[in-house]
């Protein structure tokens, strides 16, 4: 059953949190290091006070007044559309509908999962030596191209593979670019709290997705609309990866 799986997979993760709090640095300067092109010693941002939930909404109203959150956020959930919601949720059965048994179909998303790893390494490599709007517009441009694609394939091995490779390699290749445009225009101190709301536009935009092509598939019987409306906002996001402007944001001023 599941009950097992489950179970194993909260002992996985509970086994990580003392490796993460003893073993790995809260910053470059933890182990002697300057963070990557920086020319002088990092000062850390002083520590956070006050209620951390009015701390969390009064971040919230000083970034919702600039244009670089809503490219952000809105990019966000597009990417959040294109990965847990669609493909995530429903690649199994489109799978299914073409004649792939559910194990075959399971093993394309274990790949995507393998390859994330490096995907997301190589990108945040990228981020620090390149502009990352463009970055973001060759992620988001490509994965829309795909999956305009992919309904159009012919379902064999070698084609889901490839495009399981390449998703996987572009899954969360979207979120090293995305945090260096947010530190660059919110700052380092209230940069975590604002990429915590574009990333709740990733979720919003993966329930959005799950539900939609599960609705798209009941009313017309196949995913074809679906897949082919997530390609389009694929390329919608990659049109405003572009429009962010990398100018910093006015300073935000820490909530009491």
């Amino acid at each position: 059953g599941w009950k097992p799986v489950v179970l194993t997979v909260a002992a996985c993760c509970a086994a990580l949190i003392p490796l993460v709090y003893f073993l790995v640095p809260e910053r470059p300067a933890a182990v002697g290091l300057r963070s990557y092109g920086s020319t002088h010693d990092d000062q850390p941002a002083p520590p956070a006070a006050g209620n951390p939930f009015t701390a969390a909404i009064s971040n919230l109203v000083r970034a919702a007044r600039t244009r670089a959150f809503w490219f952000l956020f809105a990019t966000f959930f597009i990417c959040g559309f294109t990965t847990n919601g669609l493909v995530g949720t429903h690649l199994i059965a489109f799978c299914g509908d073409h004649g792939i048994v559910e194990v075959q179909a399971a093993g394309l998303l274990a790949l995507m999962g393998f390859f994330d790893l490096f995907g997301t390494t190589l990108s945040g490599w990228l981020t620090d030596r390149f502009d990352p709007r463009k970055l973001l517009f060759l992620y988001y441009g490509l994965r829309g191209l795909s999956l305009i694609y992919l309904p159009y394939s012919d379902f064999s091995l070698a084609s889901l593979s490839v495009f399981a490779v390449f998703y996987g390699l572009d899954w969360i290749a979207t979120v090293p670019p995305t945090v260096r445009i947010a530190n660059e225009a919110f700052g380092d101190k209230n940069a975590p709290l604002v990429f915590g709301w574009v990333v709740a536009g990733h979720q919003l935009g993966a329930a959005c997705a799950a539900f939609f092509a599960g609705f798209m598939r009941s009313a017309q019987g196949d995913y074809l609309q679906a897949f082919m409306i997530a390609g389009a906002t694929g390329i919608i996001a990659a049109v405003l990866s572009l429009m962010i402007t990398r100018r910093p944001a006015q300073p935000m001023l820490a909530a009491a």
